[in-house]
Parts: C-alpha cells; structure tokens; sequence
C-alpha cells in the first residue's frame, strides 16, 4: 500500500477538525455554482452505508473534493468497482480509500452467518456473502470478532481492487494513485489508518 502524504493527510486533518467541532467545508458547500461546471474529487472513498458514517462531514471536505461510493459494509460490487474506476481514469482521483467502521451491520450479520449460519432475507445476504470472507479470517484473530470482521474487510476489499481491476492496478503503477485503509470509530469520530 502506497501513501501520498498530501492526500491522505488532507483527509485526517479534516477528521480532526470533525472531531474538534472546528469544520469549515459545510459552509462553504452551498457556493454551488463553483461545482456545476464539472468535479475533480482528489480522493475516491469506498465506505459503508451506514447513516452514521456521512463521509464528506468526518473528513471536513467541501462538495467536490470526494468521489464517494457507500455500500453496506463497504463492499466491492461491480457497480462499486465502475464507479472507482470512473473516479481514477476520468476524473483522476489520487487516491482510494476504503473505510470500514465499528459498530458495522454488514461485519455483524457477516459473523453471525459463519458461526451459525443465520441468513438475511432478500437481496440482503448478498453483502453479507461479500463480507462472509473476512468473518472467517478474523474468527481466529482474538478480540472482538466483529470488529477484526471489520478491518479485514476492509483489506480484503483493498486487495480485490488492486489485483482485480486492471484500471486501478495500472493506475497504481503507472499513475501513482495511492491506496489506503482506515476505520472509523463510531463513539469518538476518529478515523484510523490500518
């Protein structure tokens, strides 16, 4: 994993300032105008959908900044996989980051799936399936099961990005995208690089 210092570092230095209660981006959101002629987002995030987890505002970016892609349990569908590779080869994002959070769902229904089996109904055990991988590698980590859940899916969903799409690997190599892991803490607001 890669790290381009400006990028990243923009990203946790508006956490801190979400964290402090000191965030500046929402107020200056609302100059729309700026936005409508086209967007050039330096960072792709892949996060959850979790109602909880409002990207743009734990990092404290204006509209614009951010491609933002969220997904229960942050997963790597097709779709997902589309739109990054959108992000990276047409608007040229810097960097992709995936962003797991505690308290996560999709990891909790992923673990209670692999120790009894228990299914969601409808189109729901689909994520629960993308993230069964992860639950079975983190049975044997120690600690919370669900939270180990968590960040190994966020490695899993990293390393699926990087040997599966063509797009994103070329861009590591040849264009210096950057790719990083990280969760958010629910209780405190922080967001930690794996």
């Amino acid at each position: 994993m890669t790290d381009t210092p400006y990028t990243l570092r923009t990203l946790l230095e508006g956490n801190q300032r979400f964290i402090n209660g000191t965030s500046r981006a929402l107020s200056q959101a609302v100059q729309h105008a700026e936005h409508a002629a086209g967007q050039s987002p330096f960072a792709v995030v892949l996060g959850c959908a979790d109602s909880r987890v409002p990207v743009e505002m734990i990092f404290d970016q204006e509209p614009g900044s951010l491609f933002v892609i969220r997904l229960a349990g942050n997963t790597a569908s097709a779709d997902a996989i589309a739109s990054i590779e959108y992000a990276v080869a047409v608007l040229k994002s810097s960097l992709l980051l995936v962003l797991g959070h505690s308290s996560c769902g999709a990891a909790t229904a992923a673990v209670e799936y692999v120790r009894s089996g228990v299914t969601l109904p409808g189109e729901m055990q689909r994520f629960v399936h993308a993230v069964a991988p992860a639950a079975e590698r983190a049975r044997t980590l120690g600690g919370d099961w669900v939270e180990q859940t968590v960040a190994e899916n966020v490695r899993l969903t990293l390393a699926k990005l990087s040997a599966g799409s063509p797009i994103i690997s070329q861009a590591v190599a040849q264009e210096g995208l950057s790719l990083a892991g990280a969760l958010y803490d629910l209780l405190t607001g922080r967001v930690n690089v794996l």
